[in-house]
């Protein structure tokens, strides 16, 4: 059943609400609208000028997904596209045609799509669709089993206080995943690549038993993979708010410092999607650095 709706100004058909996306969970894709929606305000800066990939799953997480980066043609024309160069594409394409979510009737749109993950660079485009320098330094942090994000977060402290040395101010989220990210604002003081592996690596230095900044998976069980990588221009992190395909529909969720300072057990640190809902009612926008 395909449904019209007016979202904005902009009119938009929504289609298989009922079709469940996540079994285990009985989430539909109405409800995944619906989430989109209503996180909308504090997810919508996060996204803003920043060129956009997403991973679709049209028959859930169970079923196959895909990677788009570039809008097809039948992209609706209000939906703002950027034509950016992409050197070294596996498809020999010169150049892509992204989209960027900077409001929510393209957000529903996308939702729409079954567009569950929502990933960005660390970098935006200005009014002309042209690249600006990064503005943000990522790190990822992957725990190798048996370590979770227990270890993650004792990770992250060492992380967010040697940055706070350097003068820079970082910001937790889980990925949603079994991992977190640390995020701060960058200046552009030096390509951020650099910074952020010769920081992982100090860390590696300092703490061997906890930390490795290489992704040589045999180095990896029960220590943290300080992902430093993912500060090249041409990779992208999941947002803040968005939804992952896992067996829950569990979000990558910006958290307070106390949270991850206080975690004892990997399930301190999960949160779905009516979860997030209620934190941001509650606390905002804990990511705000935007």
């Amino acid at each position: 059943m395909k449904v019209p709706v007016k979202v904005d100004g902009r009119e938009l058909t929504l289609s298989n609400l009922d079709k469940v996306l996540y079994p285990d969970f009985g989430f539909t894709k109405a409800e995944v609208i619906d989430y989109y929606s209503r996180v909308a305000p504090v997810l919508l800066p996060h996204l803003r000028g920043r060129p956009l990939t997403v991973k679709r799953y049209p028959n859930g997480v169970t079923g196959q997904f895909f990677f788009e980066k570039n809008a097809p043609d039948h992209t609706p024309g209000w939906v703002r596209r950027v034509s950016l160069p992409v050197p070294g594409s596996t498809k020999n394409r010169e150049s892509i045609d992204f989209a960027v979510v900077d409001d929510l009737p393209t957000l529903v749109y996308y939702a729409n799509l079954a567009a569950l993950e929502l990933h960005v660079p660390q970098w935006r485009v200005d009014d002309d669709g042209r690249a600006l320098p990064p503005d943000t330094l990522v790190f990822d942090l992957d725990p190798g089993a048996p370590a979770t994000i227990v270890e993650c977060t004792r990770v992250a402290v060492m992380l967010r206080d040697a940055l706070e040395r350097d003068g820079l101010k970082a910001v937790p989220k889980t990925s949603g995943n079994k991992g977190m990210q640390l995020y701060a604002d960058w200046d552009c003081r030096e390509e951020p690549s650099a910074y952020a592996r010769r920081l992982a690596q100090r860390l590696e230095k300092e703490h061997p038993g906890q930390v490795v900044s290489v992704m040589t998976k045999k180095l990896r069980p029960g220590k943290v993979f300080i992902d430093w990588s993912q500060n090249n221009p041409a990779k992208t992190t999941v947002a803040p708010y968005s939804l992952r395909a896992r067996e829950r529909p569990t979000v990558s969720t910006p958290l307070a410092w106390k949270e991850v300072e206080d975690c004892e057990r990997p399930e301190d640190l999960v949160f779905t999607a009516p979860d997030v809902l209620a934190r941001v009612e509650k606390r905002g926008d804990l990511f705000g650095r935007a």
